[in-house]
């Protein structure tokens, strides 16, 4: 038995998470307005971990 692959299968790891990123939004019936406010939202706290790690 074969599997089938993918041609994220080899994909960089951010490149996956936004396709799965994508896909959840999407399936959810997010509207375009309020997931770029849960990404900038986001985006703030990653960098704020960013500054404190470093």
């Amino acid at each position: 038995m074969t599997e089938k692959t993918s041609p994220l299968d080899n994909a960089p790891e951010d490149i996956k998470l936004a396709v799965d990123l994508i896909y959840l939004l999407e399936s959810n019936e997010i509207a375009p307005e309020i997931a770029l406010s849960a990404l900038a939202m986001v985006k703030k706290d990653l960098e704020e971990k960013l500054k404190n790690k470093s």
